[in-house]
């Protein structure tokens, strides 16, 4: 008896641990989390000092507040990574389709009440995110073999009342739910938007585009609450006031069930963007100026038909496998790389000093996104010559932006990353210093960072925010001696396998659980 009581208290400690860094990590106080799951801060103080007793309700509503695995049903706690780094890569690897797109796609199954099927998907915590929401509410989903493709049957009617509100808070992807919602719901309630934990992002964009098809929106007590005027169409263009991928996405769903024509102005070209027109298009949806900032939607009011698609390849991953390649100083051929959206981090790399072949270009299963082999050599590079800031396509992508922290830190002299987009992202980079890297934080947007380093072993807690988060794991494939990076949740959200594909290559990472 006195052991299995020092082992609960051994447990609660761990618990209790793991909370605490995804609250620091998250940059709440513990007055904050308790708010958001329904206690008070001095039982927060309890459990993080390990002298609570802890239900699995409450665990799961602190791990979906924090966006952050503390437990996993049916596995002994949550998911870290061990990595012996300090060895070169070799051998080749395909690029897998696009996290964005799929999600995107998902969102726009709910717009036909035919039979969707999409090849290839994404198999990630993000994708899954989605998929609960889906089902919850009335749609049929299932996995139909091993390649990962998907079918989904939407119903003539949602049940939106049974939806999963904890799936829907743990992904921003929800906010892509009003855009098709809105053509068959006259009232209807979504959580308020999750994901990373970037800083706030203000919604109101997609309100201005979607305001012009009659929606409106209160948000009030961590709910939209939407109110649809069938009454109202768009008489004139539709001006986004950011050109976001997912405000455009929401604009052409929106559009896609408009009788007539709708333009959209300022809209983002982007990967996941072109994606979701392809497939419209594939629906029966006319849609001029694919991979332009203006599009003319030739709306259909009713979509019934069934419709079989392949998103194409994700660029973000791309970028992902071609940084490990170069921290590690290793020759590596990426393979499907989709080279319209990488030519911008192309460029800047050949002039750091990248030496990589390209093959010849060749179409995706899409039939219109153009792919490449590119062969990546042990190269010595140099800090570019200015600052490295993102753009909307067809600029550097802000997904990308992450990478060329740890890049910068591989090459030679001094590389100030601009994170404009984002709040907190570039208080994220610093974690490479427990690695051995010099980054030093500007302010919120801003870090300088001096190259070359000399990369050590560490022991991080994973950052809440996908792309830092990867960007410590390929670091670690650099370091010498060993490394562990805990809690690698956000990871699983939007890469499918990464630790397992780097193996493949060479790399020495372990999956392992603690509790």
């Amino acid at each position: 008896m006195v052991e299995n009581a020092e082992q609960l208290t051994e447990s609660l400690r761990r618990i209790g641990g793991l909370v605490r860094d995804a609250r620091k990590h998250h940059r709440w106080t513990q007055a904050q989390l308790a708010d958001a799951v329904g206690t008070s801060q001095s039982a927060i103080n309890r459990i993080e000092q390990g002298n609570q007793n802890l239900s699995m309700e409450m665990l799961t509503r602190i791990g979906a507040a924090l966006d952050s695995e503390i437990v996993s049903l049916g596995h002994s706690g949550p998911m870290h990574l061990r990595v012996v780094g300090g060895s070169r890569l070799s051998g080749s690897v395909s690029v897998k389709t696009s996290k964005n797109a799929g999600v995107a796609l998902l969102c726009a199954s709910l717009l036909t009440t035919g039979t969707t099927v999409l090849r290839k998907v994404a198999r990630i915590e993000e994708v899954n995110r989605i998929l609960e929401v889906l089902t919850s509410v009335g749609v049929r989903a299932r996995w139909l073999n091993a390649d990962n493709d998907l079918e989904i049957v939407t119903p003539a009617k949602l049940d939106l009342a049974s939806m999963d509100i904890d799936a829907a808070r743990r992904t921003r992807s929800i906010i892509m739910f009003l855009g098709p919602l809105l053509h068959s719901q006259e009232t209807f309630e979504l959580p308020y938007a999750g994901g990373c934990a970037l800083g706030t992002r203000t919604v109101e964009p997609h309100m201005t585009a979607l305001r012009p098809f009659g929606l409106e929106v209160k948000a009030t007590d961590g709910r939209y609450h939407a109110v649809v005027d069938r009454s109202v169409r768009p008489t004139r263009p539709i001006v986004l006031t950011e050109r976001g991928d997912t405000v455009t996405e929401n604009a052409l769903l929106a559009a896609a069930r408009c009788d007539g024509a709708t333009v959209i102005r300022n809209a983002s070209p982007n990967y996941m963007v072109q994606d979701l027109c392809f497939f419209l298009e594939k629906l029966g949806v006319r849609i001029d100026g694919i991979g332009t900032t203006t599009l003319t939607v030739h709306g259909v009011p009713d979509l019934h038909g069934n419709v079989d698609y392949a998103p194409s390849e994700d660029p973000i991953e791309a970028m992902s496998l071609l940084t490990a390649a170069i921290v590690t100083n290793s020759e590596v051929t990426i393979q499907r790389v989709p080279v319209e959206f990488l030519e911008i981090e192309l460029a800047l790399l050949e002039e750091m000093g990248l030496d990589h072949d390209r093959g010849p270009e060749y179409p995706a299963v899409n039939g219109r996104t153009r792919l490449v082999d590119l062969t990546v050599r042990p190269s010595v590079l140099r800090a570019p010559r200015d600052k490295v800031h993102p753009m909307p396509f067809p600029g550097l992508n802000i997904d990308n932006l992450p990478f060329f922290a740890l890049i910068g830190a591989t090459a030679s002299g001094s590389t100030l990353i601009h994170d404009w987009v984002y709040e907190n992202r570039a208080l994220y980079l610093t974690e490479l210093t427990k690695l051995g890297a010099d980054v030093a934080l500007l302010d919120p947007h801003r870090v300088l960072v001096q190259g070359p380093t000399r990369w050590s072993g560490a022991e991080v807690i994973c950052p809440p925010a996908l792309r830092p988060a990867v960007v410590v794991l390929l670091a670690m494939l650099a370091a010498k001696g060993t490394s562990v990076l805990r809690n690698v949740y956000v990871i699983n959200r939007g890469y499918e396998q990464l630790a397992e594909r780097l193996n493949q290559l060479g790399a020495r990472i372990e999956t392992f659980r603690d509790l």
